[in-house]
């Protein structure tokens, strides 16, 4: 099984327990892999100081690093000493001007925190699980063999399309490099910049193989003839990954233990946590009022210009699918938010990020008649777009908290606010929901059959309210905790496939 067998270290027999494996920083600073350069000012080597430790603490590294995650979770208010840090193979050149020098650099930190006596180096926030970090990496096969700059070079080459989390130099079980990597990038925009890149990527003169790495996972199930569960178990493997996963550790416990029970034998209430809404590359704090409906505020949703457009001329009932179906095929299969009301002309279209021209036109050419009419598409006005990515928002926010918590009230409303066959109360019409059998949930606010919280808008058009479908609202819950390490989020991951890259 070594052939996804990935490392970002080179392979040398280290001194000290075996460090985190270093890209970049959490404020996304490429972190230096050879020795500082002579006559660099005291001030630029503390930066780089403080951004190699602030990689060891990143969502991208400490809870995918046992060692690290170890010692970040041995101390209930995850405080890490500055002295076992500083020992690490990558910080040998700055540790050894003092650890009072070491402390200076991290006070300059605004991710990292030291404690009054200057031993003890933490985060200022809590660990979140990374998003999307299958569908944002790259899969690149042409490098030379490996030698000690390799490692800063291969940061470089990709670091000139966009920020990235981590460069992965793919090995063999006995640690020799395989010529090929695995490149996380920050956002899913970079991702597209790298692929369609003209003229094609070529590193130091040489042409190299590229494509997505969901792509190339599909290239080896081709390759190897999996089918079924065993290409199922294929695609998680690679999405997931087979090292170390603190949050996949987490939610093992969490099965195993089972729910936590008081002295008189019942469940214990849940501690109530932080949730936050990772929105168009932004994470929002999702707020929770009295009737425990999740909402954000107004002013803290990010404007992103060009990620709407606007169909009209549909004239009548459309179903949901003969919209999001083809443009999700279009869009790696990401679903776009889609908002109409029965018997409208119009409606609009919410994409994950901003559209091209070449994007724009794609949607344009894909879906060119709704019922059976021909439909023209346009760029909404700044004002309609700004209150529609807030809506988006406030769906998402809503839905987030809803699957991150259940219902709690016990109401098991339908959708549209009337009960579903399984509910306990009626909704406001006293009518049924529109999710069959079971409604819109059970008890909890959950599917009968499958017990995980639906996605608003899902059903089919046939409610004059206005609904819609938000897919990349899911949530990150986690306090910095007193005696336990981050909580796991609950909201499931879907894994996506596409077709093989040839």
């Amino acid at each position: 099984m070594a052939e996804e067998d990935v490392t970002m270290t080179i392979a040398e027999a280290p001194a000290v327990p075996e460090e985190p494996k270093a890209e970049t920083s959490a404020s996304g600073t490429t972190v230096e892999t050879v020795p500082a350069t002579a006559g660099e000012g005291d001030a630029e080597l503390q930066a780089k100081a403080a951004a190699q430790i602030e990689f060891y603490f990143a969502d991208a590294n400490l809870p995918f690093d046992k060692f690290m995650w170890t010692l970040y979770t041995k101390d209930p208010e995850h405080w890490v000493p500055i002295e076992t840090v500083s020992s690490f193979k990558r910080m040998r050149e700055y540790s050894a001007r003092g650890t009072d020098w070491v402390v200076a650099a991290l006070r300059t930190s605004t991710f990292l925190e030291v404690d009054a006596d200057g031993k003890r180096v933490r985060r200022r926030t809590e660990v979140q699980e990374p998003k999307g970090q299958f569908e944002r990496s790259v899969y690149a096969k042409g490098f030379p063999d490996e030698e000690p700059t390799l490692q800063k070079r291969l940061e470089d080459f990709f670091g000139k399309y966009g920020k990235t989390n981590a460069v992965r130099m793919r090995r063999t079980e006995d640690k020799k490099f395989k010529n090929s990597v695995f490149a996380e990038f920050a956002d899913f925009a970079t991702v597209d910049v790298f692929l369609k890149a003209e003229p094609k990527p070529t590193f130091e003169g040489k042409e190299l193989l590229i494509m997505s790495k969901e792509a190339y996972c599909e290239m080896k199930i081709k390759e190897k003839g999996l089918t079924g569960k065993s290409a199922n178990h294929r695609r998680e493997l690679m999405s997931s990954g087979r090292g170390f996963n603190a949050f996949r550790e987490m939610a093992r416990a969490k099965s195993s233990n089972g729910s936590a029970q008081n002295k008189n034998g019942a469940s214990a209430p849940a501690e109530k946590k932080d949730v936050y809404l990772e929105f168009m590359g932004t994470k929002l704090l999702i707020h929770q009022n009295e009737e425990g409906v999740g909402s954000v505020k107004p002013e803290d949703v990010p404007f992103v210009k060009g990620a709407t457009l606007k169909f009209e001329g549909c004239g009548g009932d459309v179903p949901w699918s003969e919209i999001k179906n083809p443009i999700k095929e279009k869009f790696e299969g990401r679903a776009p938010f889609i908002k109409y009301a029965r018997g409208d002309n119009s409606g609009l279209v919410g994409f994950h990020k901003a559209l091209t021209e070449e994007e724009i036109q794609i949607v344009k050419n894909t879906v060119k008649t709704l019922n059976s009419k021909e439909i023209t598409w346009s760029v909404p006005d700044e004002n309609t777009e700004k209150a529609f990515q807030i809506e988006r928002a406030q769906t998402a926010a809503k839905s987030a908290l809803d699957s991150t918590f259940g219902n709690s009230n016990g109401r098991g409303r339908g959708r549209g606010g009337a009960r579903g066959r399984g509910g306990r109360g009626g909704g406001r019409d006293g009518g049924r929901g529109r999710g069959g059998r079971a409604g819109a949930g059970g008890r909890d606010g959950k599917d009968k059959k499958d017990g995980k919280a639906r996605e608003p808008g899902s059903e089919e058009v046939g409610e004059k309210r206005k609904r819609a479908v938000e897919p990349d609202g899911g949530p990150d819950v986690g306090v910095r905790g007193k005696q336990a390490p981050p909580v796991l989020q609950s909201a499931a991951k879907k894994a996506k496939t596409e077709e093989a890259a040839s």
